[in-house]
């Protein structure tokens, strides 16, 4: 994943001012920062859920500037989960239903893809769970089933913004613990967190954020 002298503007205000970053295939990345500094907005570029008001974002390959809105949809939907701050749940569905959503987008068969659901919530400790519906679920398990789903296609890229933000410390360390070992066996991970502990548990590297501006960058404490 590569961003080249990207800005991002909302009315006037900058949200990112000239970030230019670079993350190899299987490193892991925190990004912090002090609310507002532009995390979120960093993820929703690198997941092509927005796009940047100047520069270029290169993700596996493809530059971004180069793709229409279905290709990137598209791409997205195969290669880069995304884990959102506030679920972003569909409320008709099952937690079952929701994680399998994103296999039905690119057509994988539908036994197929209920069975890998039940094991990722069953492997995060949600099988018992699997069909309720998001407003019968706490903020915590909502977001150990938005975790799912973002792993549900096997992505290569797996974009986190406060994944353990919502979670007692029982069902973060089941969440931490499932992303280390993703990133141990080649899933690049990208975590925006607010949490030092987190950071430094699923990351090497560090990204930290000021006023739209990377302002320093290095290691988490945890060696290879």
């Amino acid at each position: 994943m590569r961003l080249d002298r990207v800005h991002k503007h909302y009315d006037g205000v900058k949200a990112l001012n000239d970030i230019s970053l670079e993350i190899r295939e299987g490193e892991s990345v925190a990004v912090m920062g002090p609310s507002g500094c532009g995390k979120s907005t960093l993820l929703n570029l690198i997941a092509g859920l927005d796009r940047p008001t100047s520069g270029r974002v290169h993700v596996a390959g493809y530059d971004f500037a180069r793709l229409g809105e279905s290709a990137l949809s598209r791409l997205r939907a195969r290669h880069i989960g995304v884990v959102f701050q506030f679920f972003n749940l569909v409320d008709d569905l099952s937690a079952l239903d929701n994680v399998v959503l994103p296999a039905q987008l690119v057509g994988m068969p539908t036994r197929r893809a209920r069975n890998r659901a039940h094991g990722l919530l069953d492997e995060l400790g949600m099988a018992e769970r699997a069909d309720s519906y998001p407003r019968e679920l706490s903020g915590g398990e909502r977001q150990v089933v938005s975790v799912a789903r973002a792993l549900m296609n096997r992505p290569v890229l797996l974009l986190a913004d406060e994944p353990t933000g919502a979670l007692d410390s029982r069902a973060g360390e089941r969440v931490t613990d499932l992303l280390i070992d993703l990133n141990e066996i080649g899933l690049t991970l990208v975590v925006v967190t607010h949490n030092p502990q987190v950071a430094a548990r699923c990351a090497r590297r560090l990204v930290e954020l000021g006023d739209g501006r990377v302002v320093r960058e290095g290691g988490t404490g945890v060696e290879p």
